[in-house]
């Protein structure tokens, strides 16, 4: 669906985009994630074609975005994360001026305009007056907008922000729909909560460069192995700290009174198998468990620009040590 490569963008001695890479399939909700200033909108609007890149590819269903930017256009829908202001413009004559940007007029244009705004909830504010909507309503209003000519992928840019918990919970129940039947949605937003439970795949950027991606399965499972295995021992200690010593999935060991803290490079699977060696090794095993572990932690972590990051790899020369 979406592809993008190297791409380069730089403002001044500032370096939006420092060869950013991302990949988008068909069908994903994608969350797209990052500190202020980490390059996102700078993307979003390359992407959306507001913005021309300084190297890079960007393809759609295969077609070269910068090179057919009017082909590109029709295929995107973009929500910003701002709402320009249509004095004197009712609901229902704001959709129909974009759907005759989109070569929808007449009666052809009123009903999709009534579906779409049914489809966001506000079927019966039609006649209500642009500049009198909440903000929350105006953000749905956007998204009804940019539904107008059936893209196949929609782009949304902090469409939450600023919206109060409620609407924020409904917009979210909205953008989950729309993926359901089948739209490609690239999201970018700083609730990480909300990201874990509504995305098929995450992006975490940081200053212009992808720093970890894939499904939400894949990181999830990335975040427990990167958090330590707490082991806490009720008889044979000697037994157990043998035994991890010269485990090959052990990186490092530290004991503190009955516990043994223990950075374990291994799956779910591979945790259970090292439970299992410890009970038949005659060590009487009170507590095993993952420390847990988040999504935050690990954006936290990955863009904190401190020498310690998360552990999402692991260096099999490293040695073990008490």
């Amino acid at each position: 669906m979406l592809k993008i490569q190297n791409l380069r963008k730089a403002f001044g001695n500032y370096h939006a985009l420092d060869g950013l890479d991302m990949e988008i399939e068909a069908g994903a909700l994608y969350g797209f994630v990052g500190p202020n200033g980490a390059g996102k909108t700078t993307t979003i609007k390359i992407v959306s074609g507001l913005l021309l890149p300084d190297k890079g590819t960007v393809e759609i269903d295969g077609i070269d975005a910068l090179a057919y930017p009017r082909q590109m256009k029709e295929k995107i829908g973009y929500v910003p994360d701002y709402f320009g202001v249509y004095d004197n413009l009712k609901v229902w004559e704001y959709m129909e001026f974009f759907a005759s940007c989109y070569g929808l007029e007449g009666l052809t244009a009123r009903k999709r305009s009534l579906t779409l705004l049914d489809q966001v909830g506000l079927g019966d504010k039609d006649d209500f007056y642009v500049d009198g909507l909440s903000r929350g309503m105006k953000q749905r209003l956007c998204l009804a907008r940019a539904l107008l000519h059936n893209p196949a992928l929609l782009v949304l840019d902090e469409p939450a922000a600023g919206l109060d918990p409620r609407t924020r919970l409904e917009f979210r129940e909205i953008i989950r729909e729309l993926n359901q039947q089948g739209t490609t949605i690239l999201l970018s937003s700083h609730l990480l909560s909300d990201l874990t439970e509504l995305c098929t795949d995450i992006g975490i950027v940081d200053a212009g460069k992808m720093l970890l991606t894939g499904s939400v399965e894949e990181i999830i499972e990335k975040i427990h192995t990167s958090k330590p295995v707490i082991l806490s021992i009720y008889k044979n200690m000697e037994t157990a700290l043998k035994l991890l010593k010269e485990h090959p999935l052990v990186r490092s060991i530290s004991v503190k009174d009955a516990e043994i803290l223990v950075q374990f490079a291994g799956s779910g699977r591979q945790e259970s198998s090292l439970l299992t060696e410890l009970i038949q090794a005659g060590v009487q095993v009170r507590g095993f468990m993952r420390e847990p572990g988040s999504l935050e932690a690990v954006f936290m972590q990955l863009t904190s620009h401190e020498e310690e990051k998360v552990v999402l790899s692991y260096d099999a020369d490293r040695e073990s040590g008490l």
